[in-house]
């Protein structure tokens, strides 16, 4: 194994969006029977140490890998387009309108099924988003428009916990 290699080529898989999630646990649970530390007991405790920092390595590829949101994210790195969220808040002017309708909806929302509701349209959304990013990345090739499509999936990760305690805080 090499600890220079990305993700992808750690895993064997192919350097695009779409991945089988099954595949991807598959390879997991076999790299890390390889690289278990207590197959190199008799090896010592260097080769163990070097063994856990290969488990260690490959837990990280394996929670990239397995998330669509954190692989999108590491898809647009490799291809030269960091999504950088903290310093790059560029998103399609469409979607900056949307995020501020979403926001007036819930803190008008007063009742558990109109946030109930809300939470199905950022569903929605959420689904849309992840295709569009499956096609900007692996159809076309343009790591910087799925990087614009990320950062609006990350807005949608985070307003969907808003809305989830939206909805225990109605409920109690």
């Amino acid at each position: 194994m090499n600890l220079q290699a990305n993700d992808f080529e750690l895993f064997g898989l192919p350097q695009r969006y779409a991945q089988d999630r099954a595949a991807v646990d598959a390879r997991w649970k076999e790299l890390q029977r390889e690289a278990h530390p207590d197959k190199f007991a008799a090896q010592g405790a260097s080769a163990q140490r070097v063994a856990l920092q290969w488990s260690v390595r490959i837990n990280e590829a394996y929670q990239r890998l397995k998330d669509p949101l954190k692989r999108a994210a590491y898809l647009c790195e490799l291809q030269g387009a960091p999504i950088a969220a903290e310093s790059n808040t560029a998103m399609p002017a469409e979607f900056l309108m949307q995020q501020m309708a979403w926001r007036e909806q819930l803190e008008e929302a007063d009742a558990v099924e109109t946030v109930e509701a809300l939470s199905d349209e950022l569903a929605s959304a959420r689904r849309k988003l992840l295709a569009d990013i499956e096609d900007l990345l692996d159809a076309r090739g343009d790591a910087l428009a799925a990087a614009r499509q990320v950062r609006a999936l990350m807005f949608i990760e985070r307003f969907g916990s808003d809305v989830e305690t939206r909805i225990e805080q109605l409920g109690q």
